[in-house]
């Protein structure tokens, strides 16, 4: 990590709405849905060691957050309802998945078509 890379200057969790919202340093703003923070997880265990060893989350349509820990001054530690709590969202990952949100949100998408993985989308809940 760098010096240039923001910093969060706000972490907030929206449990009903399984949203987390980041405030950076530089002005950027994100709303991150638990789900898409769960299937990006940084842990060995969902990216593998090579991308061929990554796995494919499914079924993670209404997963949430239940305890987010601090880690020094670098990252967070976010642990799931499903029982994911390993990998740890450094400060410039947090930031790339709001940054890039819309082609990775995709890319997973398209991964789940080409299983043929029916998502079910959750029940909206308004954003509290």
């Amino acid at each position: 990590m760098t010096d240039s890379t923001p910093r969060p200057t706000e972490i907030k969790l929206h449990r009903q709405s399984r949203f987390l919202d980041l405030a950076f340093d530089d002005g950027s703003h994100f709303a991150l849905p638990c789900e898409y923070l769960r299937v990006y997880s940084p842990s060995a265990e969902t990216r593998g060691h090579t991308p061929a060893q990554a796995k494919l989350e499914t079924g993670k349509e209404t997963v949430n957050i239940v305890a987010m820990e601090p880690v020094g001054s670098y990252a967070v530690k976010l642990v799931f309802d499903d029982g994911h709590d390993s990998g740890l969202y450094d400060w410039k990952y947090l930031y790339n998945l709001g940054k890039y949100q819309d082609p990775l949100w995709q890319a997973y998408l398209e991964k789940l078509a080409e299983i043929g993985y029916q998502r079910q989308e959750p029940e909206l809940v308004p954003r509290k």
